[in-house]
């Protein structure tokens, strides 16, 4: 059943940003930006996290998880070490995939040859 549920949230997350780009005509950067950010206030909020608890992975894959690990972190951050862990924690938080991210990016760039748009 929690694959299911995974799935199923996953799976709306992207519909959203499929008809956002259909429909508004908004670039896939825009998006990217309108998901973390949202990510961030509905963690804020205190609506993220039940989703969390509910779908898990379909919920923290997709970019508005990127956002709740970085409130996440910068919550835990606060905690620690005051106004200057809301920086720190939400980098810190987010660390893991910041990594993979880069070292990913680095990997296809060394295997691949990339080209500018022309």
């Amino acid at each position: 059943m929690d694959y299911i549920k995974a799935f199923v949230v996953g799976g709306i997350l992207c519909v959203i940003a499929q008809i956002l780009i259909d429909k508004c005509k908004l670039t896939p950067a825009r998006i990217l930006v309108i998901y973390v950010v949202a990510g961030t206030a509905l963690t804020v909020l205190g609506i993220y996290e039940p989703l969390v608890e509910f779908a898990g992975c379909g919920a923290t894959i997709p970019l508005t998880g990127f956002g709740y690990t970085l409130a996440k972190g910068a919550r835990e951050g606060i905690a620690q070490d005051g106004i200057s862990g809301i920086l720190s924690g939400g980098v810190t938080g987010a660390a893991g995939g910041i990594t993979a991210a880069v070292v990913a990016g680095l990997l296809m760039a060394l295997i691949f040859k990339p080209k500018a748009k022309k």
